[in-house]
């Protein structure tokens, strides 16, 4: 099996290369910094922070996943990937989207407690149930995906053996296929519809409860200062989800455009949100900040 890379543009695969060799040094940097600075510092084994660190673990994997072989077929014209690997890959790439969701909702539900019940906050959030959060996520992501890789390796494909894509997506190894699609075809939408919607569903609640919260405070200073320490996730939420929003409005929309229209986008929604989180997290919370200021600063001296 081989990928073919971005149809249309193999001319200009080593230009393309250039952004995304960029974003994915900058998903390296910044998630492996957040995570170091996380571990190094004791005032920041708070659950908020444990979440965070979940969250850049996740983008390293996800960009991991499929950035390195990305490059290697716009660099190298390495384009043969074994058919075990690919669904692998895949199993990774979707598994690892879905734990993303559950850790953004688990990150909704930390503010809705800090904000909301604030007095409960230390024997609601423990370390305990910071653990089953995480368990959860990765049980619920790994349950959900397991069929995939069964499901797809029943089938013969005989519509040649290159993906057109630039990685192992599972759309994209289904249209080789021969024979009846069609449960794959609904599994995957209902998969995607499941955790978009209800994790997304949870999260507007939580923050509508914030909302309600935090316009009760007394003081206009106390209500900036409750809905700031929610920023740095509004933003992450945004970060993840307006590209799927994106796309799929583009699939609607844009049902003939060319296929690396669709292409890039998928890209996009795998190297913005683990190249822009840490650089929301860094400037907005003052923690971090500090950190990272104080060893300059110790440098300097």
């Amino acid at each position: 099996m081989a990928g073919k890379g971005i149809p249309g543009l193999e001319h200009l695969h080593a230009w393309i290369s250039i952004p995304f060799c960029f974003a994915y040094t900058l998903a390296l940097l910044g998630n492996c910094t957040l995570l170091f600075i996380i571990q190094a510092d004791a005032a920041l084994h708070e659950p908020m922070y444990l979440f965070l660190a979940m969250l850049a673990t996740i983008d390293l994997v996800l960009s991991s996943t499929t950035l390195p072989k990305m490059l290697a077929i716009f660099w190298f014209r390495d384009q043969e990937i074994n058919f075990f690997a690919c669904l692998v890959q895949m199993f990774f790439l979707h598994s690892f989207s879905i734990m993303e969701s559950a850790v953004l909702l688990a990150m909704a539900f930390d503010r809705y407690v800090a904000i909301c019940k604030p007095l409960h906050y230390t024997t609601v959030l423990t370390g305990s149930l910071i653990t089953k959060i995480g368990m959860a996520a990765v049980a619920r992501a790994v349950t959900l995906m397991t069929p995939l890789p069964f499901l797809l390796r029943r089938f013969h494909y005989c519509r040649g053996p290159v993906i057109a894509h630039c990685y192992c997506e599972h759309m994209a190894v289904v249209r080789l296929a021969c024979g009846d699609t069609s449960f794959n075809n609904i599994y995957g939408i209902a998969v995607a519809m499941f955790i978009v919607v209800l994790d997304l569903l949870f999260v507007i609640l939580s923050y509508v409860f914030i909302l309600q919260a935090v316009l009760q405070l007394a003081s206009q200073e106390a209500r900036y200062k409750a809905f700031g320490t929610c920023v740095s996730h509004i933003g992450a939420i945004l970060s993840t989800y307006t590209p799927v929003v994106i796309s799929s409005v583009m699939h609607r929309v844009a049902r003939h455009a060319a296929p690396r229209v669709h292409i890039l986008l998928a890209i996009f929604y795998l190297l913005f949100p683990p190249m822009v989180n840490p650089i929301i997290y860094g400037v907005k919370t003052k923690q971090i900040r500090e950190y990272v200021l104080s060893l300059f600063q110790r440098k300097n001296m």
